[in-house]
């Protein structure tokens, strides 16, 4: 409890110095958002229409003061309003976020359940053809980028072969298996090649725990090769695995727009980039914000797993 205490108080004061930092930086961006947001065409805008708009919006109001509002509405759950429509930024992010963290999930889920057997696999016959077509796999996934994979599937699986729609977004409540449909390729895209990297990884941590001492000793012993890997080497291998795919996956969080534009599918990436185009400060900063939030939140629940998986953790 202790430890975890610890570990969650380091990731509350992450949280606010993430807030503070972009606050800050959208802050000191070149440009007035109450003019870019009144130009039309290039013309200059009524200068009393900018200070008018600058007053309605808190602009003209000095930093401190709107750092201090921004602050006492994100422990509100209020991220303001979006200067293009003056739409809750809290209601679009509550609205897209689900479904960007349900594709980066499931491309998670996918990648460990094919990425961790397949790399213990390889590295119990290292050397062997199957290590070595499974490592030029792996080579290969890697230097596809993700927009090449996503035309691929589909080009076969849509439009070739017919087995999937070409994109889009149903919600689960409507119709839960086109849900599901829709979400796997998509998902699959980003496995691709999230699942080579977890497969090099894997591979790689049971090489190095297999020469370890306590291995050895267990062999010498003479227990049987799945009760050393069952006791030994799953355990201990899976410490960086979990890592990489906590690491791959906050990253994924906010870099997953080529997948959402190739499949049409309505997250939080896709917001972000609408955000940044419009130079719409309020929302970009709240979509950061959450994004890095997560990316906080991931690193904690890593350190609790590390906790469950490597015991010594929790008192070092």
């Amino acid at each position: 409890m202790a430890y975890a205490a610890r570990r969650l108080a380091v990731s509350v004061a992450l949280v606010w110095v993430v807030a503070s930092l972009v606050f800050l930086v959208i802050h000191l961006i070149p440009g007035d958002p109450a003019e870019l947001l009144l130009s039309q065409g290039g013309i200059a805008p009524d200068p009393a229409a900018v200070e008018e708009l600058r007053e309605r919006l808190g602009l003209n109001q000095p930093l401190w003061t709107q750092y201090v509002a921004y602050m006492g509405g994100l422990l509100k759950g209020d991220f303001g309003l979006s200067l293009q429509d003056e739409h809750p930024i809290a209601d679009e992010i509550a609205l897209r976020l689900p479904r960007t963290l349900e594709l980066v999930g499931m491309a998670g889920a996918i990648s460990v359940a094919f990425g961790v057997p397949l790399g213990m696999v390889a590295a119990l016959r290292a050397g062997g053809p199957l290590d070595r077509a499974l490592s030029a796999w792996a080579s290969f996934a890697l230097s596809v980028p993700v927009f090449v994979v996503g035309t691929l599937a589909i080009l076969v699986l849509a439009q070739e072969l017919r087995l999937v729609s070409a994109g889009g977004y149903v919600p689960f409540a409507r119709d839960p298996v086109r849900h599901v449909a829709l979400l796997l390729v998509p998902a699959g895209t980003i496995a691709f090649g999230l699942g080579a990297v977890v497969f090099r990884v894997m591979r790689s941590s049971v090489l190095e725990v297999l020469e370890r001492e306590h291995v050895r000793a267990a062999q010498a012993r003479g227990v049987s090769p799945a009760a050393i890997i069952r006791r030994h080497v799953v355990r201990n291998a899976l410490t960086p695995v979990v890592t990489v795919v906590a690491l791959h996956l906050g990253t994924l969080l906010g870099g997953t727009v080529l997948v959402e534009f190739v499949f049409n599918w309505p997250g939080l990436s896709g917001y972000l980039v609408r955000a940044v185009e419009a130079r719409d400060y309020p929302e970009v900063m709240g979509i950061v914000l959450v994004i890095s939030s997560l990316f906080v939140l991931l690193n904690f629940v890593v350190d609790m797993l590390y906790a469950v998986i490597d015991p010594r953790v929790r008192h070092g």
